[in-house]
């Protein structure tokens, strides 16, 4: 079942929890030490005695954003218990129960390589940087199913700016955690760890490329990618990095964690493209989660009127 959003809604009711999934009631008094209101954000946690954010927290005062598409959403239940995420396990619904291991607070990440001002950031530091926007975006993985998420987070290309690029600055790696003992999927040999991604600088600073913090209304669940992870609408799902502790600006094109481990079935540039096949299987057709029909693949998800220029003259079979 897929749900429509109202034009009238708030983000944080875009969906009525009780209908796909059972919450613990909140923290009704919490002590100094744990409850924390981001000051200056709209933005409420609840902490746990450990630091922990909890699951389930509100995002308070997100906008709304006129990049967003008016396409059904993906049900909460499906976009939170359908996922990839190796560091805790090869199958889809693994992460949801095994991240729950993850600390993600203390957090940070550290902006660093060809850039002025590379800095350390408190992840509750980073995310008030630029004010925080419900974007609703299709996915499209690599396997050949999608969804419709709310997510919110903010462009990257405000902390670009932030940071200040030097001329020789082609390329942004990104960089999960590395911890073995939270990420119990780093113990298999599947990839190289830790998990690396990278865009091209125009890229990264295109205002479709996000950094999420959320879904849904509120603080993004472990198994999505928590605290912060990558959003690039037009890519296959795996360009979307999570978790990540490391942002570095560079002179040459990074190697990635799927090129690394299958340079012939995964490129750089990874943009959804329904004529060229994985090796494996056809990128024709898609399934959208919660529908039983295949539907076309749209070239660059759907957003090739925004980003297509991007790529102007480039043969798109080789650069895949």
């Amino acid at each position: 079942m897929l749900i429509k959003k109202p034009s009238d809604i708030k983000s944080s009711e875009i969906t009525d929890k009780k209908v796909y999934l059972n919450r613990r009631k909140f923290i009704a008094a919490a002590t100094a030490s744990g409850t924390a209101i981001a000051a200056g954000l709209g933005v409420s946690r609840w902490l746990t005695a450990s630091g922990e954010t909890q699951s389930g927290a509100k995002l308070e005062g997100v906008i709304k954003s006129p990049f967003s598409t008016n396409e059904p959403m993906t049900p909460y239940k499906d976009v939170t218990n359908y996922n990839n995420f190796y560091e805790f396990g090869t199958d889809k619904y693994s992460p949801a129960s095994m991240a729950k291991s993850l600390k993600t607070r203390p957090w940070t990440v550290a902006v660093e390589g060809e850039v002025k001002r590379p800095k350390v950031y408190d992840i509750d530091q980073l995310i008030k940087i630029s004010p925080l926007e419900e974007r609703i975006y299709r996915l499209r993985c690599v396997e050949g199913w999608s969804m419709v998420i709310p997510w919110i987070g903010f462009p990257l290309n405000a902390l670009i700016k932030l940071v200040e690029p030097t001329s020789k600055a082609k390329y942004v790696e990104f960089i999960t955690l590395y911890d073995p003992r939270q990420m119990p999927g780093q113990h298999s040999s599947v990839l190289k760890w830790p998990y690396v991604e990278g865009l091209r600088l125009d890229e990264a600073m295109h205002p479709l490329t996000i950094l999420a913090v959320g879904l849904y209304g509120e603080v993004l669940p472990n198994q999505n990618g928590a605290p912060i992870r990558l959003v690039v609408p037009w890519k296959y799902g795996f360009k979307s990095i999570k978790s990540i502790v490391k942002i570095r600006f560079v002179e040459h094109q990074p190697i990635t964690a799927w090129m690394r481990a299958a340079p012939n079935e995964y490129g750089f540039y990874s943009n959804v493209n329904p004529e060229v096949d994985h090796p494996r299987w056809s990128q024709a057709r898609e399934r959208r989660i919660g529908e039983f029909r295949k539907r076309p693949t749209l070239m660059f998800n759907g957003y090739g009127d925004q980003v297509a220029h991007l790529y102007s003259g480039m043969d798109l079979r080789k650069y895949f």
